[in-house]
């Protein structure tokens, strides 16, 4: 599946802040969530409606609701934390997993040290959640763990990419469609983005 990239005026006005070095921790969070919003938006457009009976100030009525249980988001930990206050804004009742994987500095491979998923997750619509997706490994390992659990409908969220990374992504998982604010230009010689942030999970944590 081809990616698909959020094409949007406040979009690219976001970015542009959440870029900047000199933007503050507190703004950069804000940021992460707001941008999250539009993605899970962006994301959720083929999600399933069941038809309800509610009752307004004025009469009875039909209306159509998502099943937000049918949902697991799971954010790579650390930076994909960072993401969830807007996820839950928009679905508050969605079931948070974790994936815990960090990037071998010299070898740039992901290492695995913590997995833990809702029960019937292989019954569900998982979205994984990262802010920036740079050699493609860690989303990789994250997508190859799900479907050893039996899990078949998996989405991508990232704020940032790579070309790179979103090339070995769909070459390794092409039934994952990704989602993504921006596709930046290429990878530098340690596997930052460039232009990209810099380092997303420590400017979210303040750790810079």
């Amino acid at each position: 599946m081809e990616p698909i990239k959020l094409n949007h005026p406040l979009i690219e006005h976001k970015l542009s802040i959440l870029r900047d070095k000199n933007t503050g921790t507190k703004e950069f969070r804000e940021l992460i969530s707001e941008i999250t919003l539009f993605l899970c938006y962006e994301a959720m457009k083929d999600a399933k409606l069941t038809e309800v009976e509610i009752e307004t100030p004025i009469t009875k009525t039909k209306a159509k609701q998502i099943n937000e249980n049918d949902y697991v988001f799971v954010p790579i930990i650390r930076a994909g934390t960072g993401m969830i206050d807007g996820i839950v804004t928009m679905i508050p009742n969605a079931k948070i997993g974790h994936i815990g994987l960090y990037r071998n500095e010299e070898t740039l491979k992901p290492v695995r040290y913590y997995y833990k998923m809702p029960k019937g997750i292989e019954n569900k619509t998982v979205i994984i959640i990262d802010p920036m997706l740079a050699t493609g490994g860690s989303g990789i390992d994250a997508i190859t763990l799900l479907k050893e659990d039996g899990v078949k409908n998996i989405k991508f969220l990232s704020i940032i990419a790579a070309p790179e990374g979103l090339k070995k992504m769909q070459e390794v998982h092409p039934d994952v469609q990704i989602y993504c604010a921006a596709i930046d230009e290429h990878l530098n010689d340690v596997g930052y983005i460039v232009p990209g942030l810099g380092d997303a999970g420590d400017r979210i944590f303040g750790t810079v």
